[in-house]
């Protein structure tokens, strides 16, 4: 959860073989949003939006992978809760496996997702969502040199090469950047899910940062509904997420579930605040906004693509929900590489 003063909490892993390149840019850029932008344009910092720290096992100092001494502010015992955790890449060997040596780290990552936390990985800090068991059965992204490391080491993991940015889990809270200065898109990518499009873009143009390609991949943020305390609604909410897009999803939890109808449409209800068909569709329209935003596929192919094999139906509910017709979102919104390009640096 946000900060006293309202800012986003990210906390930033350390490991002994962390690149500190990556550990310390994350920082920097994490600190931009709000504060640099007014700095530049008009002498006087602005409201920080997001508040990082650099967190380790414990808050001993060590020396990072390329020797640059790294004291890390909180360990996992007093760090504050986060509201993102992110994992910079860090040094090992290709295709090894590093089971037990990261045990802590793993435990620690598990209980901020348990908490709601958003989990994001750098190029090789996948692996160390593998070790917190993250990645097994899931779609999943890593510089292409690390792919065996994950495929060797984790159960049924899908590993996307051609995705430099990938969405994954349970609400697609796990997010994964490839390359391996990829973590100033994941950087730029979490400004703008969690502070805004308009920020990521001020903070791109003030360190003077090209965005990549992101593939089928959405950079604009996913509503994802926070994981239910009910058993059996959050298994359905676990299953939906995977399969939003099959016909008759209600009725298929429903099954799923083995209660009446009723009882658990109630049930749903109570736990998430929405009905299962209202969750259903807001699901599918926030992964059709991201189509839109990032690709040029039709309308038409948009709306199959999410579960709807009517066109104007989807159209007509696209509008009521977002406010907006799909030609009029997908103008008015876009990648932030779309953004950037169309916004010359100024000087």
């Amino acid at each position: 959860m946000p900060d006293a003063q309202g800012r986003i909490v990210v906390a930033i892993l350390a490991v002994p073989e962390v690149t500190a390149s990556a550990l310390y840019g994350m920082f920097d850029l994490f600190s931009s949003p709000g504060r640099d932008w007014s700095f530049i344009v008009r002498g006087e910092a602005g409201e920080q939006r997001m508040q990082p720290y650099i967190v380790a096992r414990d808050r001993q100092g060590f020396k990072a992978a390329n020797g640059i001494g790294v004291l890390p502010d909180h360990g996992f015992v007093d760090a504050p809760r986060p509201d993102v955790v992110c994992i910079p890449d860090f040094f090992v060997n290709p295709g090894c496996s590093v089971a037990g040596q990261y045990a802590a780290e793993a435990a620690w990552l598990r209980q901020c997702h348990d908490q709601g936390a958003m989990l994001a990985s750098a190029c090789s800090g996948a692996v160390l969502l593998g070790e917190a068991g993250l990645l097994d059965h899931r779609e999943a992204t890593i510089h292409w040199g690390y792919v065996a490391t994950l495929t060797n080491n984790y159960p049924g993991v899908q590993v996307k090469t051609d995705r430099s940015l990938v969405l994954s889990g349970e609400a697609q809270r796990i997010v994964m950047a490839g390359g391996g200065s990829s973590w100033q898109d994941l950087t730029l990518y979490l400004i703008a899910r969690f502070v805004g499009l308009k920020e990521a873009i001020e903070v791109a143009k003030v360190y003077m940062l090209q965005w990549h390609d992101l593939g089928q991949q959405p950079f604009a943020a996913l509503a994802g509904q926070k994981r239910s305390a009910d058993a059996m609604v959050n298994d359905c909410q676990a299953w939906l997420a995977e399969n939003y897009r099959v016909a008759n999803p209600v009725a298929a939890m429903v099954a799923r579930s083995g209660l009446p109808e009723r009882s658990f449409v109630r049930r749903f209800s109570k736990a998430t605040g929405l009905t299962p068909l209202d969750y259903v569709q807001a699901l599918r329209l926030e992964e059709a906004k991201q189509l839109l935003e990032t690709g040029d596929l039709p309308v038409e192919a948009i709306a199959e693509e999410v579960g709807y094999q009517d066109t104007s139906f989807f159209g007509r509910l696209f509008r009521r929900k977002v406010g907006l017709t799909p030609q009029q979102y997908r103008l008015r919104f876009g990648s932030l590489r779309r953004a950037i390009r169309s916004q010359p640096v100024s000087t």
